[in-house]
């Protein structure tokens, strides 16, 4: 007997579950609903598209419905829109955009793949025409054709994440000014703040205008094409166009309304099954197991929807298989740097009451003497025993193969010691032969070992600031230092002249060593501590880190004392 699946939603998770259920059951009966107008479109791609990266818009388009129908023979329904379920009748009502009507169909089984939706905070003037969000090719289509008809000067995104940062990049393409405005104290909260120092620097330097610790309070009517922003701090920009870029939240009104359970998102066990085990829920709308901590989490990533989705197909064919939690990989392009990351960072591991160490280098993308090469910033965490909890990369090239390596042997539960093991592909055009993702492995055994004992970017400023008791030691060269600056009260002793001068540092204080990125540092405290030294520290990821957070917390700070001599003002 034929089994009939309804599919709820067409875009990365619904379509994929349907050509896998096909590709497994010729004769299984599949709908796919969809309430839009498109399926399998590139949601990822939907930036570029306004920035004029991709074009023409038909490459957004992966699969039409026609072409659907005519590969997979399945019953593909746009602009059908499920609007109830009845669990136990075993069948859902929808309602076709196009006629008005609604009707029921029955299911074997049911998948819902929903997604999340943008979040639009209760703002006074939110739903003025000037103000978007992005999720959909119709929300694509609004804001380009708002381009092309208004030429606006400017632009305000609200939300430095992935698409927020996106969006402004895509924007100043179009020949846009943008302002970047943000809650939180930083862009991007899947970075810890030191590498998200990085992302902020450059974003400074190609012309962003940065606004941390702030939010938009209200979108108001104005002269010229777009609206007028007013920011908590009482900041007004504009006018300009408006992005949304606050975050989504999962799509949860059919499931909460049917009785299924529901947490921070659709509830799932280990198969993907809701509490109706004829019921399967996917993507963005589920809550999931952190791969890392354990915890349940929401990641919407399109990466897991579509391996969700593949179990899914194969659970309801009786393939039995499990999806066993999601570590959270994510890449992004930020103009001309690369930043990843995988795994837990230091918030999370917090929150989640686990212990860990990280280390932070700057290799080169490859080897120095090739032209091209160029560092990136590498950041890896672990436990005190050495387990990979997950590691962060900014940088020019290079950054998407070593975030990949690592996020492979966190999925396969490896150690830092085993990064050290890896035979990587080595050729100077590529790589160095210790590969960056070698070297943080024998940094990191090195720190777990005790032979590199550190001190991070954040604890030093917050030492200098508590007392002065710390002797700081650059061992850069002093063309360096007059070059890139040094760290207030530092004494200078270059490396090549510390075992000659090692009488001048005193034995009875805290010595933090530091040099551009931690490599000379690493071989001076080397020095001292088989010279009889105990009290000394390295600086994780070197003066070039140190600064870039240092410049950071005081543009922040610079933001959050304008915004309160504001505030007073108007009081």
């Amino acid at each position: 007997m034929s089994r009939k699946v309804i599919i709820i939603g067409g875009v990365a998770g619904g379509a994929s579950t349907a050509t896998r259920l096909r590709r497994l059951n010729e004769d299984m009966e599949i709908v796919l609903l969809e309430r839009g107008e498109y399926i399998s479109f590139a949601n990822c791609g939907l930036p570029y598209y306004i920035g004029e990266v991709i074009k023409p818009r038909e490459k957004i388009f992966l699969m039409t419905p026609q072409r659907f129908r005519e590969w997979y023979n399945i019953d593909v329904r746009i602009n059908s829109e499920a609007i109830s379920i009845d669990p136990i009748g075993q069948s859902v009502e929808v309602l076709d955009h196009q006629s008005g009507k609604s009707y029921r169909e029955n299911y074997d089984y049911l998948v819902l793949s929903p997604g999340a939706e943008p979040i639009r905070p209760p703002l006074p003037g939110i739903d003025h025409p000037a103000v978007f969000t992005l999720r959909t090719v119709a929300d694509m289509d609004r804001i380009y054709s708002f381009i092309q008809n208004h030429n606006p000067a400017s632009a305000v995104v609200v939300g430095a994440g992935s698409i927020g940062l996106e969006m402004a990049e895509n924007l100043q393409a179009r020949g846009m000014a943008i302002a970047l405005v943000e809650l939180s104290s930083q862009v991007l909260p899947f970075l810890d703040p030191e590498m998200a120092a990085l992302v902020q620097q450059h974003l400074r330097e190609k012309g962003i205008a940065l606004y941390l610790n702030d939010g938009a309070a209200s979108f108001e009517e104005t002269e010229g094409p777009g609206v007028a922003v007013t920011l908590r701090s009482g900041k007004k920009l504009g006018p300009a166009l408006a992005i949304l870029a606050v975050g989504v939240k999962p799509e949860l009104k059919l499931a909460r309304e049917a009785g299924l359970e529901v947490g921070m998102g659709i509830k799932v066990n280990r198969y993907l099954q809701t509490s109706q085990p004829n019921i399967y829920a996917l993507g963005d709308a589920i809550e999931v197991t952190d791969f890392v901590t354990g915890a349940p989490a929401l990641i919407p990533l399109a990466g897991p929807a579509n391996k969700q989705a593949r179990i899914v197909a194969n659970n309801i064919s009786g393939r039995r298989e499990e999806y066993r939690g999601t570590q959270g990989t994510a890449i992004l392009k930020v103009f001309d740097l690369t930043v990843a990351a995988t795994g837990a960072n230091e918030r999370t591991l917090q929150q989640a009451g686990l212990p860990y160490k990280y280390c932070l280098i700057h290799p080169g993308s490859y080897a120095g003497y090739y032209p091209g090469s160029s560092p990136m910033a590498l950041k890896l965490i672990f436990s005190p025993e050495g387990k990979i909890y997950g590691a962060q990369a900014v940088g020019r090239t290079g950054v998407d193969k070593r975030i990949d390596v690592i996020a492979t042997a966190l999925r396969f539960q490896k150690s830092v010691y085993d990064l050290q093991e890896l035979e990587l592909s080595y050729a100077p055009p590529y790589s160095m032969a210790k590969d960056p993702v070698n070297l943080a492995g024998y940094v990191a055994g090195n720190i777990l070992q005790g032979d590199l004992p550190v001190i991070t970017p954040a604890e030093l400023l917050a030492a200098k600031q508590a007392n002065g008791s710390l002797q700081l030691v650059d061992v850069r060269e002093p063309r360096e230092l007059e070059k890139d600056g040094f760290i207030d009260r530092a004494v200078n002793i270059p490396l090549g002249q510390l075992r000659s001068r090692i009488d001048e540092l005193p034995r009875d204080r805290d010595l933090v060593l530091y040099c551009a990125v931690g490599m000379r540092s690493y071989i001076a405290v080397r020095i001292l501590l088989q010279r009889g030294f105990t009290r000394v520290h390295s600086l994780l990821g070197g003066y070039r880190t140190y600064r870039a957070l240092e410049k950071e917390m005081a543009e922040n700070t610079a933001g959050l004392s304008q915004a309160q001599a504001r505030k007073k003002g108007e009081a």
